[in-house]
């Protein structure tokens, strides 16, 4: 499988009156063709930032100070304004938080999915609208409620209409921001499902952001944890869930609840996520971790591979058959 994406130390701020928040710092990961990564983490971790950052849709006080990202070997932060705008649905698009926000009230769904194709590819009309039809059936929607407009639709249905505007131009890579927010449990389980199931039948190449550990770990592939603006791991599915090697990896699997064993303790992370404005010199996990050393007060450890295809950025690899779960 060849690399769709390639993030290589981004790095993003933001100008607050109390200081600079170093919001996303030094994040490098890829994606695979065909792959779903899921990337994880509380509130206030970064997730959201880093997909903001890949589109290009950070605005002041916010900054991308460094850091490339290759898409299909083009580096999207030397593109032109017009080279993104040709990018971002062809090659590039995203499921946004809120389809309730997304879509305009005024037109007809199909009137605002069309308007995507026809902007960004040579086809008439008629085939846009044959096509819109199409892709409202790929997502579970009749086709002839093209013409229908957003409020009469569920919240559910919505969602569904905006992974069709996302799909409209037959992206590579397609960016799930939090999609099944303000939704209820059963439309978020029938939405991810949809999702993917889409990949799968489409070949897509997806971002999952979530801070839902269960719903990643149970559809993605890869997944990175962020804390506090940087990442902590980055591993399979697999090894995360058998394997963790940072402290905060194995925090939050032990604060999910497990379906499978349902009589297992629930253990929460106590304390919170530091303040980016004037984070911790070293670790910023320390002061939240059972496993801090002295060393971690003073020094940032820095991501590295522990096994093939399995990174974490974490003190306590450095010794052989340091495990801790």
């Amino acid at each position: 499988m060849g690399t769709v994406l390639s993030v290589e130390n981004l790095s993003t701020y933001f100008k607050t009156e109390k200081g600079i928040a170093k919001a996303v710092e030094n994040v490098s990961f890829t994606v695979k063709e065909g792959e779903m990564l899921g990337i994880i983490g509380e509130s206030g971790c970064g997730k959201t930032t880093v997909a903001q950052s890949i589109l290009r849709l950070i605005e002041y006080p916010g900054k991308v100070v460094s850091g490339d990202v290759h898409l299909n070997g083009k580096n999207i932060m030397k593109l032109s304004d017009s080279q993104l705008s040709d990018l971002r649905w062809k090659e590039l698009s995203v499921i946004p938080q809120s389809a309730m926000n997304a879509l305009n009230p005024v037109y007809t769904v199909g009137d605002q999915i069309m308007e995507a194709i026809l902007l960004h590819e040579k086809v008439s009309k008629k085939d846009a609208e044959l096509r819109v039809k199409k892709l409202l059936e790929l997502v579970g929607i009749k086709g002839d409620r093209w013409k229908s407009y957003p409020h009469e639709f569920s919240g559910g249905m919505k969602q569904r209409v905006a992974i069709a505007m996302a799909l409209a131009c037959n992206p590579k890579l397609v960016i799930s921001d939090e999609s099944t927010t303000g939704l209820d449990v059963l439309t978020q389980a029938q939405v991810i499902a949809l999702i993917k199931d889409l990949q799968r039948k489409l070949n897509l190449s997806v971002i999952l952001i979530s801070h839902d550990l269960p719903m990643v770990t149970a559809i993605c592939d890869r997944i990175v944890i962020m804390y506090a603006g940087r990442i902590v791991e980055w591993a399979s599915t697999k090894d995360i869930l058998k394997d963790a090697r940072h402290p905060y990896s194995s925090a939050l699997l032990k604060a999910t609840p497990d379906l499978a064993d349902p009589d297992r303790e629930v253990i929460s992370i106590p304390g919170s996520v530091p303040n980016l404005v004037n984070p911790p010199k070293g670790c910023r996990f320390e002061t939240r971790c059972a496993f801090a050393m002295e060393r971690c007060k003073i020094e940032n450890p820095v991501l590295r591979e522990v096994k093939p295809g399995h990174f974490t950025a974490c003190f306590l690899e450095e010794g052989e058959g340091n495990h801790h779960g």
